[in-house]
């Protein structure tokens, strides 16, 4: 996996990752990082960890926001996926889940799947187009640019502290 040795190998991509992490840990996770740098750290994540990791990371990073923040992401994540046509059995008839803004796990289960059925669907809703170019709907949205930056912060973190131990 050339992006895994990347990562752990050292030198300058693994400091860069290290200090994505940081910042994601230390601030507010909306901020501390533009909607392109979130976008691309996530589709490099997002492409090479498996489905156990990548829900695990959702899990914690979606911990780490508010119940509202959940709901608004769970929110914009319909109304992008409406705009675009696309249809995701989690959400019930209001459009929304009611246990995304209670249980980090239901939303990081939903975005796992989302991920698995079709890969790179959920940076491209979220960013507006995917391919690195379209960060729009993150720059318009802070909790979409917390949930993608969480997942890739806390995958890579994971994957460093498994490689210690």
């Amino acid at each position: 996996m050339d992006f895994l040795q990347h990562l752990l190998g050292g030198g300058q991509p693994r400091q860069q990752y290290q200090d994505f992490v940081q910042r994601y840990e230390q601030g507010h996770p909306a901020e501390g990082y533009s909607g392109q740098e979130v976008m691309q750290r996530y589709e490099q994540v997002a492409a090479n960890c498996s489905p156990q990791l990548y829900q695990e990371s959702a899990e914690q990073a979606f911990a780490r926001m508010t119940p509202q923040e959940r709901q608004q992401f769970a929110q914009f994540l319909q109304q992008r996926a409406q705009q675009q046509n696309v249809q995701f059995p989690d959400f019930n008839r209001d459009g929304i889940d009611d246990r995304f803004q209670q249980d980090p796990r239901s939303l990081a289960q939903m975005t796992t799947r989302m991920e698995q059925q079709q890969p790179g669907m959920l940076g491209q809703l979220l960013g507006g187009g995917g391919g690195g170019g379209g960060a729009g709907g993150l720059l318009e949205n802070p909790v979409a640019k917390a949930a993608l930056a969480g997942i890739a912060a806390m995958a890579v973190k994971n994957l460093m502290e498994r490689r210690a131990a």
